[in-house]
């Protein structure tokens, strides 16, 4: 971007036409999103077209979504940028307003302490003893029936429950496989006649309730688009239950990606790898494993206790005379591709070579490609927060903060979640509360917002959510009344604006969401023009497309 922003934002106006804004409100908070970390000096560049195009046309404010809830322990070089953007901004009248403290997306309290992931529960997995060491063991076996594709009939392979279209969409290819004589291809999946771009394999598998898998397969590729089609998925009768999204190249060879989840409450799953929305280009899949994993990612923390027994749980062992202190060494690779560590017998303990072991513990998992959540229940996540609060309010010291608060989808199942016997609502708003409180510690007039999501009935504040045991319903209720609820879900914005208004609530509209016109953004301002207590709207990027600021500008300030 850089440099030619402020050309690209000069031609918006000139397509989308100053003359398209008559008489919007001059809402008192007219924003733009900004996700720059300022760890290179590019950013910078960056940030002086983004602020200047925002304070030519209107604009009053960045949501500055950099990493402020990590700034203490930032380095120098990154702290004098910091020091630098703050300057931009005064000079152009831009406030900034520091974004932070996740739970969904929780990767600066994560670089903290990664045993303040959500905790998914392993119930009494079994573990054999070789001489000084125990790993698990399949309890009972499990498999991808035919996982290896040699099986099949014409293009039609055995032992899966569909593959899309053999024969049309997916084939039997014995030219190139990874292993054995046979893979699975998929072409054919673009085009008006199929607008889906479906191309998909689906097995069942039988598992045990409570228990760690993983998840392995072989991919290979020719000149796929988009690559970001690509998913391997597992699901319940109810919802998906864990997801990757592996990076692939357009073209690659044959590449092995790898991925582990917990089969939660269920005896039957199912499997699907392959495309959702595929348009051109070919894909081949061969390999695909599934195997019970042991502590993998295994979670040591206050509301996560591990358990080691006999087989037949009468003898408990203890940790630290029976065998060592354990911990995964790799924890912060929440995909588990990874060994295993494992139990290693003390000398002089009472557990023997031959035996065999159950084992409880809690281990974090990936949530939807990429997501890791953080427990809301530990309360050293509050210290380092309270900590990060601080030093916020020393290097910028905010008006305004805003709560990151949005798509939290993993908790309620740890042992600490479990203690308090609350809802995953109150759960919510207990932790917004505290959030709020610790801000206001430092800046007792400070203002806050948060996304809306978590906290809307017609959004994600409901039951059944990807990994969460609980429910989110009626979190609205727990939560301080003067927080400003920023909305984001454009199709059902009228619903959510008047939810949250007819309740107290100040809002504000997250809009644009990179789109190639201003048309959401229209959208939520007739919205906001019949929403009470209304107070802003924000052009909100997730890929740094800035081409349209100057004409959001100019549109939410009435120009």
């Amino acid at each position: 971007m850089g440099r030619s922003l402020a050309l690209l934002a000069g031609l918006a106006v000139l397509v989308t036409g100053t003359a398209s804004c008559s008489a919007a409100p001059q809402y008192p908070d007219r924003w733009v999103f900004v996700s720059h970390n300022l760890t290179r000096d590019q950013h910078l560049d960056d940030l002086r077209d983004i602020v200047s195009v925002a304070a030519a046309h209107g604009l009053n404010g960045m949501l500055w979504a950099g990493g402020a809830d990590s700034l203490g322990r930032w380095d120098d070089a990154r702290l004098q940028r910091l020091e630098e953007m703050k300057r931009i901004c005064a000079e152009a009248g831009i406030e900034i307003i520091p974004l932070g403290f996740s739970v969904g997306y929780g990767g600066a309290a994560l670089g903290f302490d990664p045993n303040l992931a959500a905790g998914l529960f392993v119930d009494g997995a079994l573990f054999q003893v070789k001489g000084r060491e125990a790993q698990a063991v399949a309890d009972p076996p499990v498999a991808i029936e035919n996982g290896d594709l040699e099986r099949f009939e014409g293009d039609r392979f055995a032992g899966f429950q569909f593959h899309d279209a053999p024969g049309d969409i997916s084939f039997a290819d014995t030219q190139a496989p990874h292993g054995g004589a046979a893979a699975i291809r998929f072409e054919n999946f673009g085009g008006a006649d199929k607008p889906h771009g479906h191309a998909r394999i689906m097995s069942v598998v039988k598992v045990k309730p409570h228990r760690h898998y993983t998840l392995t397969l072989w991919v290979r590729t020719q000149e796929l688009e988009p690559t970001s089609a690509f998913a391997l998925q597992v699901y319940n009768d109810k919802r998906a239950i864990a997801a990757l999204h592996p990076p692939l190249q357009p073209t690659q060879d044959w590449t092995r990606y790898a991925f582990t989840f917990n089969s939660l409450g269920n005896e039957e799953l199912r499997i699907y790898v392959g495309l959702w929305g595929g348009r051109s280009g070919r894909f081949w899949l061969d390999d695909l494993q599934l195997e019970e994993v042991g502590l993998r990612c295994v979670l040591r923390r206050p509301g996560t206790p591990l358990k080691v027994t006999s087989e037949d749980g009468q003898t408990v062992y203890e940790e630290g005379k029976d065998f060592e202190e354990i911990a995964d060494p790799k924890l912060r690779d929440f995909r588990g591709d990874h060994e295993d560590p494992p139990i290693r017998i003390t000398d002089g303990s009472r557990i023997v070579d031959g035996q065999r072991l159950r084992v409880s513990y809690y281990h974090g998992q990936i949530a939807q490609g990429s997501q890791v959540s953080v427990c809301m229940s530990e309360s050293s996540l509050y210290e380092f927060w309270r900590e990060q609060i601080r030093v916020i309010h020393e290097r910028l010291k905010p008006a305004k903060y805003f709560l990151s608060m949005d798509e939290i989808r993993a908790g309620g199942s740890c042992a600490a979640c479990r203690a308090r016997n609350l809802t995953m609502g109150e759960i919510l708003g207990d932790c917004i509360t505290r959030q709020c409180e610790m801000i206001h510690e430092v800046n007792p007039d400070a203002k806050v917002y948060i996304w809306s999501d978590m906290l809307d009935p017609n959004h994600n504040a409901h039951g059944d959510y990807y990994l969460v045991e609980g429910d989110f319903t009626g979190s609205w209720e727990h939560v301080p009344k003067d927080l400003v609820i920023v909305c984001w879900y454009h199709a059902k914005r009228n619903e959510t604006l008047k939810f949250f208004s007819d309740l107290g609530f100040e809002t504000l509209a997250g809009a644009y969401y990179d789109g190639d016109t201003l048309d959401n953004p229209r959208g939520w301002l007739e919205a906001l023009a019949e929403t009470p207590r209304a107070r802003g709207i924000m052009y909100t990027t997730w890929q740094n497309k800035y081409g349209l600021l100057a004409g959001f500008g100019d549109l939410v300030s009435g120009r």
